[in-house]
């Protein structure tokens, strides 16, 4: 597919006006050319990749009369505020504006650790919580909770103590539980009662709260919930004594006292996750389990349709088992095993109890991830289902057919598949009764489109108000090579063959699950600018990639630097074979996390196909990453150091011949500074040049805007030096 859209209000000067890339001019000791106000670069940072404005975090009312959300004032805002809209009659309400209630915004500490465990970038509201009927939220706030009555558009101030998080109502709305200080803590909705339900017995436990790992890597961000009658809370005690204490310093900084950080790297110990029923009125009941065997919390579910449940796994990943829990005792007994010779794959929303008491799962067979119910797999093996979105008399799924760069939405019964969305894009969706709200992303237009239905019926389109990027995207969707490899090629806008050969960008992020080529123009955007810079950019999703099914994404077990690679490679050589104006002797690639590993590695083990590299935020030594994220694709390195050691970019610092631009945030609690560090002594001990780009102050996901503005003009600085010039 190819999509070329008209010129909206930036970059209006056709390609072949700009005096740019085609043969890699550069002006030593400065940029070529600086960024106007209204420059991609700029807007793009001020907008956060254009994703201010755009609203979010939908919930549908139990009677199906209003859908709330979270949305900014405009494109440029990062305060999210809480919103209402009337399935009736189509029009919203403010129900919370963040600037009304708060001067100005503090963010405690651990609140800032939840926001990178969650990649959130936005500002005042970034969560809220309702009870059953969605007559009440709550959220927090600088540290304060704060109540609405959803019918009244009525805010007030609890007296809770603070700094509070994650605050839940009780499915009644009578009470809410919160976070403070490492304790789990319950306050009526009317302001009295505030007490601790559990209290930690040492400094290094907390009650409620998701851990590390469970955030960061297995989509699990919180560590309570409430039962469906509002009278017990089953949470999470999370003691980190066993956990490295590494220290997280600002070398920009010299006078602030590094930060302690308990981080769990691969083959060293996790955090002792237990669990324990309270009863508002701090009867405690543990739950037991094999937590030696099964050390790894997973998932929770408490629905008034059967026992709790917990997902357990084991330290290697490939056994899963599903437990249910007696409330009265806290016994525990398996309902159901997964087993993998590889690892079991985590996926949203199961398991569950639907309404008949069935159980509801995702499950790896007959080469396909299906969805079953009971014992009977309700899904064929031509989709591939990604999430269980929710549950009623049947299920609603989202799912990949033939094309893992479509998603769509299937309401599933026992009978079989029924697909809800019929145009090609990218969509979710939120359900309650019969009111459904559908995001849709496409080639048609820059924003996600989200339509409110009843029934068969859309009765409202909840209003975006986030910047028209401006620009003319020049995407085709290909599959390449013996794997059919989906990717993305993009040229400069308005190019035509007749303008000669372009230098090819690599823009990939290549590593597990986190899929670039989609066929929505999200994603697209910075890739089409540094096409727009002369470049043709290919961006392509390789084997581990989620979308095509369990061997698809088991084909990189034991190998996190081989089949990425390859694909690659094969990748960029398929695409120069259909596409003559490839110039295959002017080869760069640039990418940050996963990506960044493989931009460095392909400089490093492939210099006869690449020609210069950008490495952002990389993982360089795998010995460095965490437990559940490295064991899962490479194993223990106390079992199989080799493994470890091939798949390290640090044995190849001496191969070094390119150019390569390494670029680390000093503070990253992700992905630390060491990574970077350590490859750049590596390659300053073997005496390779290489350029080394700090960030001071910056953390995984750069947000400041002059930063994130000038990363991207300074990489194509980079590339203009580096590259080699046209023949």
């Amino acid at each position: 597919m190819t999509f070329a859209g008209g010129l909206r209000g930036v970059n209006t000067q056709s390609w072949e006006d700009q005096t740019l890339i085609p043969h890699l001019a550069y002006s030593p000791g400065r940029l070529t050319r600086m960024p106007s106000a209204q420059s991609f670069p700029r807007r793009s940072a001020r907008t956060q990749g254009f994703t201010l404005g755009a609203p979010r975090n939908f919930t549908v009312s139990g009677d199906g009369s209003s859908v709330l959300f979270l949305r900014s004032a405009s494109g440029t805002d990062r305060r999210n505020a809480l919103y209402s809209l009337s399935t009736t009659s189509g029009t919203e309400q403010l129900l919370a504006d963040p600037s009304a209630l708060q001067a100005r915004e503090t963010v405690s500490p651990e609140e800032q650790a939840r926001r990178e465990r969650t990649r959130e970038r936005g500002s005042g509201i970034t969560g809220y919580a309702t009870d059953r009927e969605v007559a009440q939220a709550v959220f927090a706030l600088s540290g304060q909770l704060f109540l609405v009555d959803v019918r009244a558009a009525e805010v007030r101030e609890l007296p809770a103590r603070q700094p509070v998080a994650d605050p839940r109502l009780d499915p009644d709305g009578n009470a809410v539980a919160y976070l403070s200080g490492g304790e789990l803590r319950v306050i009526s909705t009317d302001g009295s009662g505030d007490r601790a339900l559990a209290v930690p017995d040492s400094d290094n436990v907390t009650w409620g709260a998701a851990e590390f790992i469970a955030a960061e890597e297995m989509n699990r961000y919180r560590g309570y919930w409430w039962s469906p009658d509002g009278t017990a809370i089953l949470a999470a005690r999370v003691d980190e004594t066993p956990v490295s204490h590494w220290y997280l310093g600002d070398p920009a900084d010299p006078s602030r006292a590094p930060l302690p950080m308990r981080y769990p790297a691969a083959g060293e110990a996790n955090a002792e996750v237990a669990l324990a029923l309270f009863s508002l009125g701090g009867d405690r009941t543990d739950v037991e389990w094999d937590r030696t065997a099964f050390p790894y919390l997973v998932a929770a579910h408490w629905s008034g349709h059967g026992s709790p449940l917990i997902t357990v796994q084991s330290r290697d990943q490939r056994t899963q088992l599903v437990l249910a829990v007696d409330p009265a005792t806290g016994a525990t007994a398996e309902i159901h095993r997964d087993t993998d010779p590889h690892w079991v794959e985590i996926k949203p929303g199961w398991p569950a109890w639907n309404r008949r008491g069935e159980l509801v799962r995702i499950s790896a067979q007959d080469g396909a991830y299906r969805l079953v119910v009971g014992d009977q797999p309700w899904t064929p093996t031509t989709l591939q289902v990604r999430a269980v979105l929710d549950i009623a008399d049947d299920v609603l799924i989202s799912a990949s057919e033939d094309d893992p760069a479509e998603i769509h939405v299937y309401r599933v019964t026992a009978e079989g598949a029924h697909r809800v969305t019929d145009t090609p894009g990218v969509h979710t969706a939120t359900r309650s009764g019969q009111v459904l709200v559908i995001g849709t992303a496409d080639f048609d237009e820059p924003r996600t489109r989200f339509r409110v239905h009843v029934g068969e019926q859309q009765v409202a389109e909840v209003s975006s108000r986030a910047e028209d990027p401006g620009v003319a995207l020049n995407v085709e969707l290909l599959r390449l090579g013996e794997r059919r490899l989906r990717s993305a090629l993009l040229l400069p806008s308005g190019y035509r063959p007749e303008h000669g050969k372009l230098p090819v960008l690599l823009d990939p992020y290549g590593g597990p699950q986190a899929q670039r080529v989609l066929a929505r123009q999200q994603g697209y955007l910075t890739s089409q600018w540094f096409a727009d810079q002369g470049f043709a950019v290919l961006v392509t999703d390789g084997r581990g990639m989620t979308g095509r099914g369990p061997d698809w994404d088991r084909a990189i077990a034991g190998n996190l630097a081989g089949p990425p690679l390859e694909d690659q490679v094969d990748a960029l050589h398929a695409a120069a074979q259909q596409r003559p104006e490839l110039d295959l002797d002017r080869v760069a690639i640039r990418g940050w996390s996963f990506g960044g590993y493989l931009a460095a590695l392909a400089v490093l083990r492939r210099p006869d196909v690449f020609h210069a590299a950008i490495a952002g935020a990389s993982v360089c030594d795998w010995r460095l990453y965490d437990t559940h994220y490295t064991e899962r694709y490479l194993g223990n390195p106390n079992d199989d150091p080799a493994v470890y050691e091939a798949n390290s970019l640090m044995s190849d610092a001496a191969k070094l011949d390119r150019p390569l631009l390494l670029i680390h945030g000093t503070v990253d609690d992700n992905v630390v500074l060491a990574h970077s560090l350590r490859l750049s002594a590596a390659l300053t001990a073997a005496a390779r040049p290489h350029t080394l780009l700090p960030l001071p102050g910056v953390s995984h996901m750069p947000t400041d805007e002059s930063t994130t503005e000038n990363l991207l003009l300074l990489q194509v600085d980079f590339l203009r030096r580096t590259l080699p010039a046209a023949k």
